[in-house]
């Protein structure tokens, strides 16, 4: 369940995606980098609180890691996203951050999945 708990967001992300290919305009730099500014303080505050569960063979644990680490990545990326939209106004700048977040999103996806058989079939 967990594993489709994280594969919603990259679902909804490649489809935004797809949508935002069809009418490319840039996003408002100044408010997108300073949201994702303040997502990425959450986030690594998170990421902190979890690295040392990383390892942890429990898709719980997996998948909370998973989250966190993926969740400051896309932010660090969105802030560059951002601060390139100040001199490129495009919009595929984003759409290309975008599917590199769902594709993200979609490899945590089967890394909980994997660690959730492993719990319920432990033979290799």
């Amino acid at each position: 369940m967990l594993a489709f708990v994280i594969l919603i967001p990259a679902i909804a992300t490649i489809w935004m995606a797809i949508a935002k290919a069809l009418d490319p305009y840039p996003p408002e730099p100044v408010a997108l980098t300073l949201t994702a500014l303040g997502a990425l303080l959450v986030n690594l505050t998170a990421a902190l609180l979890l690295v040392r569960h990383r390892h942890h063979s429990g898709s719980l644990t997996k998948a909370a890691w998973l989250s966190a680490r993926n969740d400051a990545l896309a932010n660090l990326a969105i802030i560059t996203v951002g601060i390139l939209t100040i001199w490129f106004a495009t919009g595929w700048l984003d759409i290309i951050v975008g599917v590199g977040i769902g594709i993200l999103n979609a490899d945590a996806a089967r890394a909980v999945w994997k660690a959730a058989r492993q719990e319920t079939d432990p033979t290799p």
